[in-house]
C-alpha cells in the first residue's frame, strides 16, 4: 500500500518528457510510482483539473531567518510559493554558517542548502535603507578560512557565492570573485556570481565565469545588462553560455528589467533558472515569490513546460543534484500542485514599469518528503 496517491492531475515533469493525466504514488518519503490505478494508499488526493509537478526548487533565496538582517522565514515562504527546496544564496559565510545549519536549516521542515559566501560574516548589512556590501573590504574576505569551512560544511552546502559590483565589492572590484573561484576550484563546486552596478563591468565577470558556474541576476537592467543597446546579445554573454555558465533569474529587488529580459527572449536567449532572490526587501515586491517570478515568465511568452523545468530540473542540476527535480520513482517524494488562477494581474519589474495578464500560478499544495505537507 501506498502512503499518498495524487489523483488525476496533469502531471508534467520535463525531466521525463511527461505530460499528461496521471497518478502519482509516493511512499517510504519517495515517488513511488507514476501511472494510472497505482492500487490502494493510506491517503489520496484528488488533484483533477490541477498540475501535479516535481517540487519547486527555488535556487535563490535568503532565508537565513533571524540570523542576518535579509532573512525571510523558510517554512512560511516555501508554503505560499510552492517550493520544496530552497537555495540560500550566500546569506551565511564561514563565521556564521554553522548557526545558519543549527538554528534554521534543521530547525525547518522544507529543504535548504546553502552556498557558503566568500565573505566572513556573509551578507550581514542589507536592510531597509542600509546596504554595506560584504565584499566592499578585503579584511572580511579570506580565502583559507572559507575554504576550511566549506570543507567542514561539505555534506550541506552547494558551491561558493561572490557578490561583485559598485553595490557590493565597491573599492575592491574583481577581486573577491577571484578569491571565490580559487576555493570553488579547490572544493570542485559551482560558483554563483552576483553583478550589479560597475565596477567591474560585466566583461570582466564573464570571462572568469567556468563552466557549470551560475551567473544570477542574469537579466538585471542597464548598467552591466546582458542586452547591448541595439538589442542583440552581448557577445561575452554568448561566449559564457556557450562553455556552460548557467544563467539564474534572482529577480530580487533591484535585479530584474522587463525590458532587458524582452530583448534576451526575443534572440532566443532563455534563462536556464527561474529564482527569485526573495529577501526582506524583495518579498513585499517586486519579486514577492517564486510563483510570480514564473507567472512574469509565463506572460512574456516562455511554453508553461520550459517554466517547470527552469524551475525543477535546470535548478536541481545547476547545484549537481540528482534526487530531486523530477517524479521519476525513487527519488524525495516532492511534488507541487499547481493551478492557473484566471483574472487582472499587474507584474513589476524593478525599474518600476508594469505588465498585465490574465493569468498567474498558484500553490494548491505540497508534497514533502512524501507526505502531504501544505494545502
Amino acid at each position: 500500500m501506498f502512503d499518498l496517491v495524487l489523483k488525476g492531475g496533469r502531471v508534467i515533469d520535463p525531466a521525463q518528457n511527461i505530460d499528461a493525466v496521471l497518478d502519482v504514488a509516493f511512499a517510504g518519503g519517495k515517488v513511488a510510482a507514476i501511472g494510472t490505478d497505482l492500487g490502494e494508499a493510506a491517503q489520496t488526493r484528488d488533484v483533477s483539473g490541477k498540475m501535479v509537478v516535481p517540487g519547486l526548487i527555488d535556487l535563490h533565496t535568503h532565508v537565513y531567518w533571524g540570523g542576518t538582517s535579509l532573512g525571510v522565514d523558510p517554512d512560511a515562504y516555501a508554503k505560499f510559493s510552492g517550493c520544496t527546496t530552497l537555495i540560500d544564496a550566500g546569506s551565511a559565510g564561514p563565521g556564521n554558517i554553522h548557526g545558519f545549519r543549527k538554528h534554521v536549516i534543521e530547525a525547518s521542515d522544507v529543504r535548504i542548502l546553502p552556498f557558503l559566501n566568500i565573505a566572513f560574516p556573509g551578507i550581514f548589512a542589507l536592510h531597509w535603507n542600509l546596504n554595506f556590501g560584504e565584499c566592499s573590504d578585503l579584511r572580511l574576505v579570506n580565502s583559507r578560512i572559507c575554504l576550511e569551512v566549506a570543507k567542514q560544511q561539505s555534506d550541506l552546502i552547494v558551491g561558493i557565492k561572490v557578490r561583485v559590483g559598485g553595490g557590493t565589492s565597491g573599492p575592491t572590484g574583481i577581486a573577491p570573485m577571484v578569491m571565490a573561484l580559487e576555493v570553488a576550484d579547490a572544493m570542485g563546486l559551482p560558483l554563483m556570481g552576483h553583478l550589479d552596478a560597475p565596477p567591474p563591468p560585466r566583461g570582466e565577470v564573464m570571462k572568469l565565469l567556468r563552466k557549470g558556474d551560475i551567473l544570477t541576476h542574469c537579466f538585471r537592467p542597464w548598467p552591466n545588462a546582458p542586452a547591448a543597446a541595439d538589442g542583440s546579445v552581448e557577445l561575452d554573454v554568448l561566449e559564457a553560455r556557450a562553455r556552460g555558465v548557467i544563467f539564474d533569474i534572482g529577480h530580487g529587488a533591484g535585479s530584474f528589467g522587463f525590458a532587458t529580459a524582452m530583448a534576451m527572449m526575443k534572440n532566443g536567449f532563455m534563462p536556464d533558472v527561474i529564482s527569485s532572490d526573495v529577501h526582506l526587501t524583495s518579498i513585499g515586491g517586486p519579486a514577492y515569490n517564486m510563483l510570480i517570478t514564473m507567472s512574469k515568465f509565463l506572460k512574456l511568452g516562455m511554453p508553461l513546460a520550459e517554466v517547470i523545468r527552469a524551475s525543477t530540473i535546470n535548478a536541481a542540476t545547476a547545484v549537481r543534484l540528482t534526487d530531486r527535480g523530477t517524479l521519476k520513482p525513487g527519488l524525495l517524494g516532492d511534488a507541487t500542485v499547481l493551478d492557473i488562477e484566471h483574472g487582472a494581474f499587474t507584474f513589476h519589474d524593478v525599474m518600476g514599469e508594469t505588465i498585465q495578464s490574465n493569468q498567474q500560478l498558484a500553490c494548491r499544495g505540497i508534497v514533502l518528503g512524501g507526505r502531504w505537507w501544505h494545502g
